[in-house]
């Protein structure tokens, strides 16, 4: 249309100083009227043509839009929190053209959730550099959310790295499990960083502060993570449909010793006396380093390859973080009895209950043997771990792990614990695990004055994770201090820390030190209808089965 307006406009200067004769005006003025005729038809074709192509586009864009509205209103609406959900995916500028599945919708929901965990990491770090006031125990606290936060970045990052690769770069299963302990871990990082507020009254102005921030990412993490539930358990059962086979999982009762995921070259190293250690530890200098916090250190980062330490007999006073970036590290001592590793951090001396740990393993298939890990603060200074877990895929065999309040921090992720003794009074095997004890002995000791022993304290706060404590094939008794005066000190097999507790105890031969109610509360009718204690086949006079697992 331009054109034709360009060329008769062109005509029309050019004849500006021309003289017509009549009938050559004649004849101009009927040139004129033909090209204004064809620029007319052309006109309207064209406009006609426009309309129908936005009319076209426009239908096709509605149609996108609502086909993405209808997969994120369905993915949302087995989640905990739906509203969230769809809400926060719908402010997304263009998110119609990237949802095309329930995996699209997945993947935008973690992306969205990282630049909440970012927000949530410098309020905290400007609550440290700002707020006046503050005391030993929430400086801590703040320093134990960022080290929870930072880890929360790393699993979101890392599912989202998995999601990408969903459903081919491993079975439907290894990736569901995967996938399941990553966002479940992201969920209890947000509840550990609120929970190192909880101590003192003064804590609370502190925890006001992250509140918000925290459930937030709590809520965003959980929609996930039931959206990965629904999403993978769905194609799980359509998997095992054509296979002709069934998605029903009978309780292990072989006792058979190791997890499936635990390779067979680990397994060796755990059980051999002959295994060849990268550095040794030895406290009289006769090794390569004198304590074992120097040697890991030094220990490679992000090693896709066993790194042992082996450390010498001898007593080491010193608390001991593996981080997250030192990967398949192995502790291996000289006997239970003879390498110790001892703390005495505690609550009430000014610690948080996640930072009181003696030894502390984080980083990636962790593995620990013939060692003790202990905390001796006592039973008056109330919590105090001897050995905190978060490591994926981590086992400890023929290690002892002693304290008192909060022996045991099964803190997040998947765990096992063989041959091993763990002591201890209230709550002494704690957190929010996947965590399997087989064939250990589990002792209650001799509390503090008016209290009462539990031996589990599950923290399971969401109905999708995958988490719990199964205690199989062990036997549970009591210390020598206890048995005494046992009457006087009430032990229960536990009591639901988080709202969706989960244990399960079976094929274990249990004292008559545990009371015949079996089980505690924590709070009035908090969690009662809500938690899963399970009881299977186990013995002994304590062994009442007061919740129990159906054949």
């Amino acid at each position: 249309m331009t054109r034709v307006k360009d060329f008769f406009a062109g005509i029309l200067d050019s004849g500006k100083n021309v003289n017509f004769s009549k009938g050559k005006k004649k004849l101009f003025l009927a040139v004129v009227a033909s090209v204004l005729l064809v620029a007319a038809v052309i006109g309207v074709v064209a406009g006609v043509k426009s309309r129908s192509n936005n009319s076209n586009d426009h239908a096709d864009i509605q149609a996108i839009t609502s086909a993405a509205h209808a997969i994120v209103k369905s993915a949302c609406e087995n989640t905990l929190h739906p509203e969230l959900c769809y809400s926060t995916i719908a402010s997304v500028s263009d998110f119609s053209k990237k949802v095309t599945s329930q995996k699209d919708v997945i993947e935008l929901s973690l992306n969205i959730t990282c630049k909440a965990v970012q927000h949530n990491f410098f309020t905290v770090e400007k609550l440290i550099k700002t707020r006046k006031g503050l005391t030993p125990r929430e400086k801590v606290a703040l320093h134990d959310c960022l080290e929870t936060i930072d880890e929360t970045l790393d699993e979101l990052h890392t599912a989202i790295d998995d999601l990408e690769l969903y459903p081919n770069k491993k079975s439907l299963k290894d990736h569901a499990d995967d996938l399941k302990t990553l966002i479940s871990s992201a969920i209890t990082n947000q509840e550990t960083c609120l929970d190192g507020f909880s101590h003192d009254d003064a804590d609370k102005k502190v925890r006001k502060a992250l509140l918000k921030g925290q459930k937030h990412v709590e809520k965003m993490c959980s929609n996930a993570l039931a959206m990965i539930c629904n999403m993978t358990d769905t194609d799980i059962a359509n998997e095992m449909k054509l296979k002709g086979t069934t998605t029903n999982r009978k309780l292990r009762e072989d006792n058979s010793e190791w997890p499936e995921w635990l390779s067979a070259g680990d397994r060796r190293m755990l059980q051999s006396s002959t295994v060849s250690p990268d550095v040794v530890v030895a406290a009289d200098g006769s090794g390569n380093f004198r304590t074992v916090s120097e040697a890991v250190a030094k220990a490679p980062e992000k090693s896709s390859k066993r790194y042992v330490i082996r450390i010498k007999a001898g007593v080491y006073r010193e608390n001991v973080d593996v981080p997250k970036k030192k990967t398949n590290i192995m502790f291996m001592g000289d006997g239970r009895s003879n390498t110790i590793i001892t703390g005495s951090r505690n609550v009430k001396d000014g610690s948080t209950t996640f930072n009181s740990a003696t030894v502390a393993a984080v980083g990636e298939k962790f593995l620990a043997r013939d060692i003790t890990f202990q905390n001796t603060a006592g039973a008056a200074k109330h919590q105090a771990v001897a050995l905190r877990v978060g490591s994926d895929l981590s086992a400890f065999y023929r290690c002892d792990i002693l304290a008192y309040q909060d022996s045991l921090y099964v803190h997040s992720n998947r765990q096992y614990f063989v041959q091993c003794l763990i002591a201890g009074t209230v709550d002494f095997i704690f957190g929010n695990a996947a965590a399997v004890l087989q064939n250990c002995d589990i002792h209650a000791r001799r509390p503090g004055s008016g209290q009462k022993n539990m031996v589990t304290a599950q923290g399971r706060t969401d109905p999708n994770q995958n988490t719990g404590i199964v205690i199989q094939n062990c036997r549970i008794g009591a210390t020598s201090d206890l048995r005494p005066v046992q009457k006087s000190f009430p032990t229960y097999l536990g009591r639901p820390w988080k709202e969706y507790s989960r244990t399960v105890i079976m094929q274990s031969s249990i004292t008559d030190v545990i009371n015949s109610a079996g089980w505690h509360e924590w709070n009035g009718n908090f969690a009662l209808n809500t938690l899963f204690y399970g009881e299977y086949q186990n013995t002994g006079a304590g062994a009442g089965n007061h919740w129990n697992i159906t054949e």
